[in-house]
């Protein structure tokens, strides 16, 4: 198999397909690897890095794209990319189709088979791929809500840990997943109060173990969301359906009711956000203000810590890609969960949540 790792383009995307040391994999395995020039600048990692392990450094997109069988990405094609969908190539990065049904479209007329990072599982329904920047990103979550809630970048003015005398921060956490305990366990580091809330009480259990003391958990209904939100200085959504679109649980109403200078991060924007006000954002222009709420939408949030990110991706995708390059079809056949992962194929869209969210 020729495996190609192009350089990403989504706006302030700065991860990468491999590094050097899944390309040795690969070359050891048997495969040729095209890196486009300059793919892994933004992750630290240079050509000489990727030359060395066996690489191939390719001039342009046109020859990292269309030289290989399979490419490997972290983000999905955006528009100035569909011109490289092809019929006998096999795409391996995350896809959120449920949020970009123009990019369905086009992997289904391009007739490409199209594994989606997001959609593979474990033996144990977990999401193994998704799993290390959902991490990422809910560190991130916490991280970002407490800098825009500076006076300076018109928040409250609040510091989320507070000090001796003066109330602390609040931060709801929408979503006990991989997410919702990386915002929590970073807001609680903070020593803001935490809320998390979730619909399976076996998460709110685990949650609680984890966070003895430290957070509260609430069972998710519209009571407990609506008066969570109102109170929060700091809103994060983390609810995840794999392969649909997430769930709206937070009601323009409920906005309106946030204090001025309040705060939504919105995780869940990839698979078209949690809260009703929510839109995709970039790095280029990441905030917008609505109903005197301060809303973060980034669809790649990851991008900002990209040399955490791609090292972190990588350790997770590399055992996949190495199967995957050695024969799709073989390798589809004998992982059920990888073959949860395939989302187009043949000019069909084959995932059954992303069939129903295009619906």
């Amino acid at each position: 198999m020729i495996v190609g790792v192009p350089r990403e383009v989504k706006v302030g995307e700065m991860r990468v397909g491999l590094v050097p040391a899944g390309v040795q994999a690969l070359v050891d395995a048997g495969h040729r690897v095209l890196v486009q020039a300059g793919a892994g600048e933004g992750s630290g990692i240079p050509d000489a890095a990727y030359r060395g392990a066996g690489a191939e450094i390719v001039a342009d997109a046109d020859a990292a794209w269309g030289g290989a069988g399979m490419v490997v990405k972290v983000k999905e094609p955006v528009p100035a990319e569909y011109g490289f969908l092809r019929a006998d190539l096999v795409l391996f990065t995350y896809l959120h189709l449920a949020a970009v049904p123009e990019l369905a479209r086009r992997l289904a007329g391009g007739r490409v088979t199209a594994i989606a990072y997001e959609t593979v599982e474990a033996p144990d329904g977990s999401l193994p791929l998704l799993a290390p920047m959902s991490e990422v990103a809910g560190r991130l979550a916490t991280q970002i809500g407490a800098t825009l809630l500076q006076k300076d970048r018109g928040g409250q003015g609040i510091l989320l840990g507070g000090v001796p005398g003066v109330r602390h921060g609040r931060v709801t956490v929408l979503g006990a997943g991989s997410v919702g305990r990386s915002a929590a366990r970073v807001a609680i580091g903070m020593g803001a109060e935490v809320t998390l809330i979730d619909r399976d009480l076996r998460r709110l259990e685990e949650a609680d173990a984890l966070f003895p003391g430290k957070v509260e958990t609430l069972m998710s209904n519209r009571t407990n969301i609506e008066a969570a939100a109102v109170d929060a200085d700091l809103l994060v959504g983390g609810v995840l359906v794999t392969g649909a679109r997430a769930p709206v649980l937070v009601s323009e109403e409920t906005v309106r009711r946030m204090r001025p200078g309040s705060v939504v991060v919105d995780v869940a924007i990839d698979q078209g956000g949690t809260v009703a006000t929510i839109r995709p954002t970039t790095h280029a222009e990441p905030t917008y203000v609505l109903h005197g709420v301060i809303h973060y939408g980034v669809t790649n949030m990851p991008a900002l810590v990209p040399r955490t990110s791609t090292f972190a991706l990588t350790n997770a995708t590399l055992p996949y890609a190495l199967r995957l390059a050695d024969g799709v079809d073989a390798a589809l056949a004998a992982d059920p969960g990888l073959a949860k992962g395939l989302n187009a194929k043949a000019g069909r869209i084959t995932h059954p949540a992303v069939l129903e969210a295009l619906a």
